[in-house]
């Protein structure tokens, strides 16, 4: 497997992303992932997804470190700093799941409450289900965990909108990724904002894992990532811990789907369950206000200081 990486020259002075860089190997690849607030404190892990990368979450991280906790945002190999396998064929599900599901055990993460996006729940949700004894709390935003029965499916317009976007990205010449991300939010990203998006891939080897997760996702009985996804729900459908759903209401393919995890999984049955005035990344509309209902979530549940 060919590997690249991207040299750090290129995430010199991006708008407000001043974390100190944290790096670790799982099997062979370099992961990093910004690492903020107490060490002692129980980690909140944010999951970014497709084609971002741990940038995504800096209006996020400092809220939730303020408040006294933890707060982990890896880069998803193929994405950011961490390693980068130059070639599509090098990206499955299932590499993805075992990748944060190695990080998380090479880190001895427990407590964990999750947030997880896009990417990040298809891969987030699976990991903690496979790892539950390790997660306290989920927090989904316009993510999914697809099962292929009917059950967790996207809108008929959610499912075109998805099939327009997998083919620009299997097809289209260019990939102009901070273009990307800005299209898929409310409000208008700055030139250096968008710079700040496309710092990690400056080639197009660098650019495989995000070309390659849009045809990953699993529309079919018959992917071979289906029997572990409804595995996953199974666990899910039992979670009584607490799940919280943050769906935006301007996602063209998401909008919607939080109603599956309402009703499917116990922990998400009484929960304050918001819809932010956001499109597809609501980490960069509402992103201040996703992190205090994390905080208020993790809250809710901790012991008062006497």
């Amino acid at each position: 497997m060919r590997v690249t990486r991207t040299p750090e020259s290129a995430f010199g002075e991006l708008p407000d992303y001043a974390f100190e860089p944290h790096f670790v190997e799982v099997e062979g690849l370099r992961m990093h992932y910004v690492d903020e607030g107490p060490a002692s404190a129980a980690p909140v892990l944010m999951l970014h997804g497709e084609p971002s990368w741990s940038y995504l979450y800096r209006h996020m991280i400092p809220v939730c470190a303020a408040a006294g906790n933890r707060v982990l945002a890896p880069d998803l190999v193929g994405f950011g700093r961490s390693d980068k396998p130059a070639e599509r064929r090098d990206y499955s599900y299932e590499r993805h799941v075992r990748w944060v599901a190695g990080f998380v055990r090479e880190l001895d993460l427990s407590g964990i409450t999750l947030f997880c996006q896009d990417w990040g729940a298809l891969i987030g949700l699976r990991v903690a289900a496979e790892n539950e004894e390790r997660f306290e709390r989920i927090v989904i935003g316009n993510g999914a965990l697809p099962s292929a029965d009917g059950r967790a499916a996207p809108s008929a317009t959610g499912a075109l909108a998805f099939l327009t976007w997998r083919t620009f990205a299997i097809y289209s010449p260019v990939f102009p990724v901070g273009r990307i991300v800005d299209a898929g939010c409310r409000r208008k990203l700055s030139a250096a904002e968008r710079r700040a998006y496309d710092a990690p891939f400056q080639e197009p080897a660098s650019r495989a894992g995000a070309r390659a997760f849009p045809r990953l996702v699993p529309l079919t009985p018959f992917d071979p990532a289906i029997k572990a996804n409804r595995a996953a729900w199974e666990v899910l459908e039992r979670w009584r811990k607490p799940f919280l759903t943050v769906f935006s209401d301007g996602d063209p393919i998401t909008r919607g789907a939080e109603r599956a995890f309402q009703q499917r999984v116990p922990g998400a049955h009484g929960q304050p369950h918001t819809r932010p005035h956001a499109g597809h990344f609501l980490q960069e509309d509402a992103g201040p206000e996703l992190a205090r209902a994390i905080n208020e979530l993790i809250g809710a549940a901790s012991p008062r200081p006497a």
